[in-house]
């Protein structure tokens, strides 16, 4: 959760010209499978669309302002981005600008925000024409 609330401060510093999205994929923990016991919530595995549904409703319960999606049942965009289990991109124009590291131990909110703190001051340099 503490990931949850730093990532909730970086969507609301940069929402204005940043569009933020989450791709809930499979659960990393389910409660019928590898559990951890730092969790907050009882998810079992998703079986089904619907079951996929119901967990991502439980995380938008807590999870920024921002759009929430789902992988499909085969887990497409984890497979295509590497999330498993969980990631953080820029994409820009269809273009990776910034791919953090996998998670857990890789998923570094901070790095995301320097990372934007420098897009925008770059954005903010006045251009001289020449």
């Amino acid at each position: 959760m503490a990931r949850m609330s730093a990532f909730q401060r970086l969507v609301t510093k940069y929402q204005r010209d940043v569009d933020f999205l989450i791709i809930y994929i499979e659960e990393a923990h389910p409660s019928d499978g590898w559990v951890t016991t730092d969790s907050p919530y009882s998810i079992p595995q998703h079986r089904s669309l619907e079951d996929r549904v119901s967990a991502a409703q439980v995380l938008q319960q807590g999870a920024p302002s921002c759009s929430l999606v789902l992988d499909t049942m085969a887990n497409s965009s984890s497979s295509a981005y590497g999330a498993y289990f969980e990631r953080l991109y820029v994409v820009q124009n269809g273009t990776i600008m910034y791919q953090g590291g996998r998670g857990p131990d890789g998923y570094q909110v901070s790095e995301l925000r320097t990372w934007l703190e420098r897009y925008d001051a770059h954005r903010a340099e006045p251009r001289v024409a020449g």
